[in-house]
Parts: structure tokens; C-alpha cells; sequence
């Protein structure tokens, strides 16, 4: 009998290339699909069987792996922050977890699922563990590097979003001119980068102090686990870039998925978009 694996599914494209890799490495993959994130399109990746169900259903998730012989789990694919705290009807496990909770922070919460999730015999592993290639490899990924002011932002910006990853606000932010223009909180990278677009262009008229050319920093947390909230990037954060005007994008090599892979450098490129890795960063 082939081996099982449980796979939490939430949105883009991440579920979708963790179900593929696992059944080319022989598993029988059932998935949990979180109705208010997932694609309809994982039905149509080969699973063995998919359960649908909504974000404050932990019980039903658990009784479906455990009637379903799921020991080992994965959780792929983002659910966004102000879903978990404003869309969730949590069940009576749920609740239960979430007046222990300390804080009201993704990490808190999806740890604690973890917690309870080992406690009824299913282990979560790290969710880049099928998809290590993705993962960004240290350096300048694109043909341009970086120029002189994209350095000094990524440098400054570097040190903005490992504070506020530290406190689990958000991974991303968004520089001009070596000064903060957006954080992401709730909203998501993508809206954050395009606040940041939407406030430069409607400044530019106004002040010469800060370039239109924006720095987008995403950076893991401190002391991130892999087996949640793993920074990612693809087609679309380029697109969004794009739009809003930004011409570099910083990661932590090792730490962030380029989910898109190749076709990702390929489209920064065509857009004059430069991306750099750095491996040390997250050594600090």
C-alpha cells in the first residue's frame, strides 16, 4: 500500500505543485481543501480524495485524516490574515484552542492547530520539503542586479521587515529613497505593494523627495517554521510589482518559494525588475 499524506490546502498555486510533487514520489495524497481559499482546480490534480471544508472546522479535518489513515500532513497555500480573524466559525475545538491563545497572531493560531493536530497521532511536516527546487537560491536570480539606491533600500528595508516580521504583522515591505513606504499587514503583499504604488503616484506631483521606483522586501520570520506561513513569490507578485512601479525585489535565499520558477526571473527581466537572494540575512 502506497504511503498517505494529508495535504491542508489553502489558496494559489502552492497546494497545487505540493499535490503534484507528491504523487510523483508515490504518495496517495488526500486533501483538506479550506472552502473559503482553496482553487477548484486541485480536484483535478489526482488526488485520492477531497474533503471540502471551512476554515474553523478542526475537528472535521482531524475525524477525515484519521478515517482516512493520515499520519503525516503538509499545510500549503495561503490563508489570508483577515480571513482567519474575521471570516472563521470556529467549532468547539477550535474555540476551545483560541481562548487559550496569548496572542491573536497567525503563528499562534496555526501553531496551536499544530499542537493539536500532533496530538491526534498527525505530524505536520515543512511545507517546502516536496518543493526544495522552488526555494530561492542565494544571489542576484535575474540578469540586472541591483543598482546603488536599490541597494541602500534593500539594506534599510532589510531591517524594517525583520522587525516586523518579529512581531508577526507581516513579511513585506515596500521602500523608495531609503524610506518606508508601505508594511504589509492584513491585506496581503500584493495589496500592500500596490498602496505603496498608489501613494508614490499620488505624492510624485507633489515632492521630488521620493523616487516613483519602489523596493519590495520580503523577508522570513526570525525564527520562521517551515511548516507554515513560508514566504512566496510568483507571476503574479511580478505583475503586481510592475503596476506599481517597483524595479527590485529582496528574499531570503533558502526561505521563499519562486513559486513560477524559471518563468518568474524570465518575467522580471522582460520588466527590468531586478530580484536578489541573500542567504545571510536571516543570520542576524
Amino acid at each position: 500500500m502506497k504511503a498517505r499524506l494529508g495535504l491542508i490546502a489553502g489558496n494559489g498555486k502552492f497546494p497545487l505543485l505540493v499535490l503534484d510533487a507528491a504523487r510523483s514520489r508515490g504518495y496517495e495524497v488526500v486533501v483538506a481543501a479550506i472552502k473559503e481559499e482553496a482553487f477548484l482546480e486541485i480536484e483535478q490534480h489526482g488526488a485520492t480524495s477531497v474533503h471540502w471544508m471551512s476554515l474553523g472546522e478542526l475537528s472535521k479535518l482531524i475525524d477525515t485524516f484519521r478515517r482516512e489513515g493520515v499520519t503525516e500532513a503538509v499545510m500549503a497555500g495561503q490563508v489570508k490574515h483577515k480571513q482567519i480573524f474575521s471570516s472563521i466559525r470556529p467549532d468547539w475545538k477550535l474555540a476551545k484552542l483560541l481562548l487559550t491563545l496569548p496572542l491573536r497572531n497567525t503563528d499562534s493560531l496555526i501553531g496551536g492547530v499544530a499542537e493539536i493536530l500532533a496530538e491526534e497521532g498527525i505530524t505536520l511536516l515543512n511545507s517546502t520539503s516536496l518543493l526544495e527546487p522552488l526555494l530561492a537560491r542565494a544571489g542576484v536570480l535575474t540578469r540586472r542586479p541591483p543598482t546603488g539606491q536599490e541597494q541602500t533600500n534593500i539594506t534599510y528595508g532589510r531591517a524594517v521587515a525583520q522587525h516586523v516580521a518579529r512581531f508577526d504583522i507581516g513579511q513585506t515591505v515596500i521602500i523608495a529613497e531609503a524610506a518606508c513606504v508601505a508594511i504589509e499587514a492584513m491585506e496581503g503583499t500584493d495589496a500592500a505593494i500596490l498602496r505603496a504604488g498608489g501613494l508614490l503616484k499620488s505624492l510624485h506631483g507633489e515632492s521630488a523627495m521620493l523616487s516613483r521606483a519602489l523596493t519590495v522586501v520580503k523577508v522570513a520570520k526570525p525564527n520562521q517554521d517551515m511548516r507554515f506561513d513560508v514566504p512566496v513569490i510568483g507571476l503574479r507578485t511580478i505583475e503586481t510589482m510592475r503596476t506599481a512601479g517597483a524595479t527590485c525585489l529582496a528574499l531570503d535565499a533558502g526561505r521563499c518559494l519562486v513559486l513560477d520558477g524559471e518563468a518568474v526571473i524570465k518575467a522580471a527581466d522582460e520588466s527590468g525588475i531586478t530580484i536578489v537572494a541573500d542567504e545571510t540575512a536571516h543570520r542576524s
